[in-house]
């Protein structure tokens, strides 16, 4: 293999890794795991990653597939550096870009879209699901207020002054938001990032690959 191989579900999570796997432009190839028809929970998949998740980062040259999104996006910035997808010459930005991927990766995606699409994983008893799902709204409802709480300072990206990492996925999440039904437009100053983010060639190619 002298490409890497992406893992991914049209529309999941998966597009921040696609969109930053564009923006370094190392040579690499796509393979649909559809999340939607159950693809990640057939065996060849499991083979790949017991954890049936996308997406799933195959590396030449490595025997094991990267798996988690922050990991996957952290080995991009960090391997390929004039991608500038990390401020990597300033440790305390660095870190603002690791606390926001934290908390929107572990709070607002696992915990809210988690449990508004996946009420099993959190509670056994199917009688609880709905209020399970509607605490996972309001999660996301209040998560989405902080979001635009803190691009609405006239910033142009998340960690002020380059793109990085955080984009990707933060522009996942308002995606995800439309999709569910909610009014992303009151929240101006993530509407105008997320315009942004949808400008830039590397999430053009990637949307168009995934046919989003």
């Amino acid at each position: 293999m002298n490409a890497y191989r992406l893992y991914l579900s049209p529309g999941a999570c998966s597009l921040a890794a696609h969109i930053a796997l564009e923006e370094t432009g190392a040579p690499f190839d796509v393979e649909i795991v559809s999340v939607r028809e159950q693809q990640n929970l057939e065996a060849r998949y499991l083979a790949i990653n017991p954890k049936a998740r996308v997406p799933v980062l195959a590396i030449p040259g490595e025997p094991h597939v990267l798996t988690e999104t922050p990991a996957i996006l952290t080995y991009l910035a960090r391997r390929y550096p004039d991608a500038q997808l990390l401020p990597l010459g300033d440790p305390l930005r660095e870190a603002r870009c690791h606390e926001w991927l934290a908390w929107l990766v572990g709070w607002v995606h696992g915990v809210g879209y988690g449990a508004l699409w996946r009420p099993g994983r959190f509670i056994g008893d199917p009688a609880l699901h709905g209020e399970v799902s509607a605490h996972g709204r309001r999660t996301i409802e209040a998560a989405n207020e902080t979001i635009e709480a803190a691009l609405a300072d006239g910033r142009t990206w998340a960690e002020p002054g380059a793109h990085s990492i955080v984009d990707p996925f933060l522009f996942v999440l308002y995606r995800w938001g439309v999709a569910i039904g909610l009014d992303m437009t009151r929240h101006a100053a993530w509407t105008a990032h997320a315009q942004r983010e949808a400008e830039r060639p590397a999430s053009r190619r990637a949307m168009a690959r995934e046919a989003a």
